[in-house]
């Protein structure tokens, strides 16, 4: 264990930051530029975002903190195979621009070679199955994982995947923009294969080769809809059903080299997407297929490759698709490979140096609230059945809450951090976490595990272990105030709370029983009173422009969405029993009310370039943060009341059109 002496940060913030409030807009013409427009002034887009808001701001400082803990281990000499070594010799490699650019594509040779090597159609099944184990899934994925209806359990699951710009729609679409994109996608394909060895005319021809095999991928996938309805994508079946129900296919070839030989049954996520798949292995030629099999390894190396790789990837994934201007410095980006490699050896020094034991007590504290209060609000709702209600409260009851950090630390020992190339200890790193996952498969579920590292600036709620989860990262301002009042830590880090607590009662969360398992506990009469209250948010968000012409997807948001309402209602809930509420003493000009909407909206403060908006409405299911304060607090009565909202203002909802649902 690495071992460091714990220190609080300097003059911690204690409150809101009043030159984020914009005087000159009504609270009711737009609260998101109310109550942030001051902050959007004073922190423009750095270039090498596409976004930057008060999360990136947060994450920033984080990486900062992260980075002087990482040089420290610097300053002297570590055991080999200590986590001390491996943190600081990875982040070395990262920083060595010098060696990065003297090694230029020769840390994936070897891979590529063995691709190059192919003989036959089985051989494309093995390299599939290695490839997969360090790089981006090709033709489609493979994962282990609770079993949905079994939750105790891990099985396998299969799943869509194998395309690289993220969504069906960008290969489909018919408009300028995906043409552009697919251009110059096809682009980086013929740069990144030249920069990897081949010859002008072979890299233009393998471009062509792998845009074909994946725009048929892409062509059969579910839309991102369809893969928010669980139901939808879950197919277990036993193993010797697998070819006819999905598709023939050397499967024990396919599994044995995964690591899942002798499977008894599988849960096929997607059926229709694999059988596509794997037609197309069949149909395209063993020379196309190595192009594509060559791809997804530099297309994954890219980052971790020399700065011809990194500025190829950088023009069509930070420019092209998100519009930003500059590719971020050198640090961040090894930050970001050790966080991703090392998450828990890096987040031991994280939580002993920032992390103090007071923040983790006041939060047991604001969870118990939180879950007092949206007991008080099922046990209230007047379109739920007692029925019904009673297994929504058993649920709750049985929540697991995770704060700050696991209580038993990730072993890294099997992990080596070598000198050879900072690529190969990223496939390292890969398998290590690949052979873990392998080592699940058939086994109890282990409900310890956590799914994010200490030093995440997030928070989660998993269906299938029923839990929510708030690492160390997400618990300092604008979320969390250890010294601050009541009304901004309700508003920020209680709302929260609050919304992960809802992923457990949202479209695809209630759908789950308080054990994690796909099953339907609802009356039938409850769940469809439930979908028509729901239905307002989808059309509500339907009907809000992001940009242009394009439309807020409400569907796909449905689910952040009810959750963003839901913990607005139960931490505001929780809140009104504080003494600061029942007191109403106003604080730097604000009543409680309105300091708890300030903090709220400060959560989301941003700017965000057009590329990035259009981007983030197909592949995102949150909505943007304009909209997670504009269009969620209109439906909140306890808003109109606090700013005395007139009937007259843009964002002013008749009561018959607010969403009711938590």
């Amino acid at each position: 264990m690495i071992r460091c002496t714990q220190q609080k940060r300097a003059d911690p913030p204690t409150g809101l930051d009043l030159s984020s409030v914009d005087t000159t807009v009504a609270p009711g013409e737009s609260f998101y530029r109310y109550a942030t427009g001051g902050w959007q002034q004073a922190n423009p887009i750095p270039d090498e975002y596409a976004r930057y808001g008060s999360f990136d701001k947060l994450r920033e400082e984080n990486q900062k903190q992260i980075q002087s803990l990482i040089e420290a281990l610097g300053s002297g000499k570590h055991p080999a195979g200590s986590n001390a070594q491996k943190v600081g010799d990875l982040y070395r490699m990262g920083i060595d621009s010098i060696r990065l650019n003297e090694q230029g594509a020769a840390p994936i040779q070897s891979q590529l070679e063995a691709i190059v090597a192919a003989k036959d159609k089985r051989d494309v099944i093995r390299l599939m199955a290695q490839v997969s184990r360090y790089a981006d899934n090709p033709f489609f994925g493979f994962a282990v994982g609770p079993d949905d209806k079994n939750s105790s359990m891990n099985i396998v699951h299969l799943y869509q995947s194998g395309i690289g710009m993220g969504d069906r729609d960008y290969y489909l679409l018919a408009d300028d923009h995906s043409r552009s994109l697919r251009d110059a996608y096809i682009r980086l394909m013929e740069n990144q294969f030249q920069h990897a060895g081949y010859e002008e005319a072979k890299a233009r021809q393998a471009a062509v080769n792998v845009m074909r095999i994946e725009t048929a991928l892409a062509a059969a996938h579910i839309t991102r809809e369809m893969r928010r309805i669980p139901e939808l994508n879950y197919h277990k079946i036993r193993m010797e059903e697998l070819a006819v129900a999905v598709a023939p296919f050397d499967w024990n070839l396919f599994f044995g080299e995964v690591g899942a030989p002798g499977l008894d049954s599988l849960n096929v996520s997607h059926p229709i997407p694999i059988k596509a798949a794997i037609e197309t292995i069949e149909q395209e030629s063993l020379e196309a297929l190595q192009d594509y099999l060559s791809w997804k390894v530099i297309n994954s190396a890219a980052a971790y490759l020399s700065d011809s790789f990194v500025t190829a990837n950088f023009e069509f994934y930070g420019k092209a698709l998100s519009g930003s201007k500059e590719l971020r410095p050198r640090w961040r980006r090894a930050i970001d490979a050790v966080n991703g490699a090392l998450g828990e050896a890096v987040g031991q020094l994280y939580v002993e140096r920032y992390f103090p034991p007071q923040a983790k007590e006041r939060m047991l504290a604001l969870v118990d609230n939180l879950s007092l209060a949206l007991g008080e609000r099922i046990t209230r709702l007047e379109w739920m059945s007692d029925e019904t209600k009673e297994k929504a409260l058993e649920k709750l009851a049985t929540f697991t809450v995770k704060i700050g950090y696991p209580d038993k630390w990730k072993d890294y020992a099997s992990l080596e951090i070598l000198g050879d190339s900072y690529w190969q200890n990223m496939v390292r790193a890969s398998e290590f976490a690949y052979a873990e996952m392998i080592s699940d498969l058939g086994q109890p579920v282990d409900k310890s595990k956590w799914y994010m590292s200490p030093q995440t600036v997030n928070a989660y709620y998993n269906p299938s272990s029923n839990e929510i989860c708030f690492p160390a990262g997400i618990l300092q301002p604008p979320f969390f105030y250890m010294d601050g009042d009541d009304a901004i830590n309700y508003g920020g880090i209680g709302v929260v709370i609050g919304h992960e607590m809802t992923h457990g009662f949202d479209d695809q969360g209630r759908k789950f029983d308080k054990e994690g398992n796909l099953a339907d506990w609802w009356t039938a009469d409850d769940a469809t009173r439930f979908e028509e209250r729901a239905r307002v948010l989808v059309d509500h968000f339907d009907g809000i422009t992001v940009l242009d012409t394009v439309h807020a997807n409400g569907t796909f948001t449905l689910g952040e969405n009810i959750a963003d309402q839901g913990g607005l209602q139960v931490s505001y809930h929780a809140f009104m029993k504080t003494s600061q509420a029942s007191t109403g003493e106003p604080i730097d000009g604000f009543t409680p009310a309105q300091r708890f909407f300030l903090s709220y909206a400060a959560l989301w403060a941003g700017n965000v370039r057009d590329a990035e908006i259009l981007r983030l409405t197909k592949v995102d299911p949150h909505s943007l943060g304009r909209w997670r304060v504009d269009g969620a607090l209109p439906h909140l009565d306890a808003w109109y009341d606090a700013f005395n909202i007139p009937s007259s203002d843009p964002l002013w909802l008749p009561e018959e059109k607010r969403a009711a649902i938590w």
